[in-house]
């Protein structure tokens, strides 16, 4: 008899967590249930933990692949799948020992057979050099409606209070979603983010569940702690959005005007010209105070910008010097002098 759900753990050379995850599925009060350990060629010792749970309980199951990132990985995992529901969850968190059965508590009967997400509350989780957790943060999500999802998905974490709303730890999905829409393997990074923007338009129903139902990390391990990493998988997330859904591009502009600060600061040209190419106009700059309205203006500003020093620009780059001299020479200045 196939389980009811099948809970995906991801694992790329983070053995060391790797129990602590699986522990939390085995210790579901909801048992019928099945633990799918995805090793994404690991080079440390995942296999032996793996084969170690699996002795355990026969309701582990481990399935090592040639690495391809997380994405590929949780497409992987749903193929293996037997249960109806799918659960993902990185090998470096855990959930709630009553996630599963409380959320399958808010299954609508009339709608059994529809592509339902049941999204959860969370708690980041802060670790240490040694793995110690030095600090907790839950993030209370709140029922919200497809527009405000995907409203909030394309608004990048750093321009809000406001926390994730569809992790991907504290989800729990109908097998068929992801038979048929992926996690976009092209993005090692954001994938979430875009797979969630992707079924919501596909017309998948979310329904909240008011619990704490993950533990989401943070160490210094995590990739997303590299900012040009993610500034271009930001850059890609909006490019993948403006193709396939333009009618979002407006709702991408602060995200993308944020980036957009970012590359002309530090003269990236190759990010400037892929941003510049899906910003919608008018653009907004310099904390919005200035308005440029056709992206012909804004290149020719990116080129006046690469002939000027640093320091006549962004304050953070004077010393104090160049302050004294800049303050001499603006009290110099013909509108500044008396009459």
């Amino acid at each position: 008899m196939s389980p009811l759900v099948s809970i995906i753990v991801n694992c790329f050379n983070q053995g060391h967590y790797l129990e602590r995850s699986v522990k939390s599925v085995l210790s579901q009060t909801l048992t019928d249930i099945e633990c799918l350990i995805i090793d994404d060629g690991s080079t440390d010792h995942t296999r032996q933990v793996a084969e170690n749970l699996m002795s355990q309980d026969s309701r582990v199951k481990y399935f090592f692949k040639e690495n391809s990132g997380l994405p590929s990985s949780r497409n992987f995992g749903i193929q293996q799948a037997q249960g109806e529901w799918v659960q993902c969850l990185d090998a470096d968190d855990w959930i709630h020992e009553n996630k599963i059965r409380f959320q399958l508590g808010y299954l609508p009967t009339e709608k059994t057979h529809e592509d339902i997400v049941f999204y959860s509350d969370y708690e980041r989780v802060f670790l240490d050099d040694e793995d110690n957790i030095i600090n907790s943060q839950e993030n209370i999500i709140g029922s919200l409606s497809k527009d405000q999802l995907i409203e909030r998905l394309l608004l990048p974490d750093f321009l809000t209070t406001s926390p994730h709303p569809c992790l991907q730890q504290a989800m729990l999905m109908k097998k068929s979603i992801g038979n048929k829409t992926k996690f976009p393997e092209h993005l090692k990074a954001l994938g979430d983010r875009y797979f969630a923007v992707d079924i919501l338009k596909a017309g998948a129903e979310f329904i909240y569940t008011p619990m704490i139902g993950a533990y989401y990390t943070k160490h210094q391990t995590n990739r997303t702690n590299n900012w040009n990493y993610m500034k271009n998988y930001y850059t890609v997330f909006y490019e993948n959005i403006t193709k396939n859904y333009p009618e979002l591009n407006k709702l991408c502009q602060s995200g993308i005007e944020c980036l957009l600060e970012e590359v002309i600061r530090e003269k990236d040209n190759h990010l400037f010209d892929r941003l510049a190419e899906i910003v919608p106009t008018p653009v907004y700059l310099v904390d919005k105070k200035l308005k440029i309205n056709n992206k012909l203006s804004l290149k020719i500003l990116n080129a006046v910008r690469k002939i000027m020093p640093n320091f006549l620009l962004y304050d953070k780059y004077r010393g104090p010097r160049t302050k004294k001299l800049l303050f001499f020479i603006a009290n110099k200045l013909p509108s500044n002098q008396e009459n």
